[in-house]
């Protein structure tokens, strides 16, 4: 996850349910969340490791599988384990600080993932009522926002995206919403596709 808290939370009764889209202008989406009373924080390089389980490959469905995530950000590495319920953008999520990268990445291996694809971007956060809101400068694919809620019930996750997309058009600005998520995106581009 990415602005919001799941550290501590047990089994799974939260679950961070988000809508992605690629942004046609920035400086409108800024100007139109200005408007609104965002104020988004300074920007934040993250530098992602994407893991799958061994025997899954991209092409197959995620939901009910478990992906790991190695971050790190301002000096500090994050471990996040997500595993989409509804659909790819809405999952369990547990996630923890860990000490040393190097360790975690051989712990994530031994425990039979292996890594995906590395995402590196800068992030710049805010949160309006109960949403948060992330707007990522992803290297390699370009500007895309996030609007995410973390919520109780995984039966709600397609109705509370369907909120946040109406939030999103009414923003007025031109973004292309996508369903994948960032290693799906980067490894299509770096392939061409």
């Amino acid at each position: 996850m990415n602005t919001l808290q799941t550290t501590g939370m047990t089994g799974p009764s939260a679950y961070e349910v988000e809508v992605k889209y690629r942004i046609g202008d920035l400086a409108a989406l800024e100007a139109a969340l200005t408007v609104r009373g965002v104020v988004l924080s300074a920007p934040v390089d993250q530098d992602d490791q994407a893991y799958a389980p061994v025997g899954w490959e991209y092409g197959q469905p995620k939901t009910g599988v478990p992906f790991a995530r190695l971050r790190t950000e301002r000096g500090r590495h994050l471990l996040t384990v997500k595993t989409p319920v509804a659909n790819e953008l809405s999952c369990v999520e547990h996630e923890t600080e860990v000490a040393d990268r190097v360790q975690m990445d051989a712990a994530i291996r031994q425990m039979g993932f292996y890594p995906t694809v590395r995402i590196r971007k800068a992030r710049r956060t805010a949160t309006l009522g109960l949403m948060s809101l992330c707007v990522d400068e992803v290297d390699d694919i370009g500007a895309f926002v996030e609007i995410e809620r973390i919520v109780t019930d995984s039966k709600a996750g397609e109705r509370v995206q369907a909120e946040l997309d109406r939030f999103a058009a009414t923003l007025d600005v031109p973004l292309e919403r996508t369903t994948d998520t960032y290693d799906s995106l980067i490894r299509a581009a770096r392939a061409g596709v």
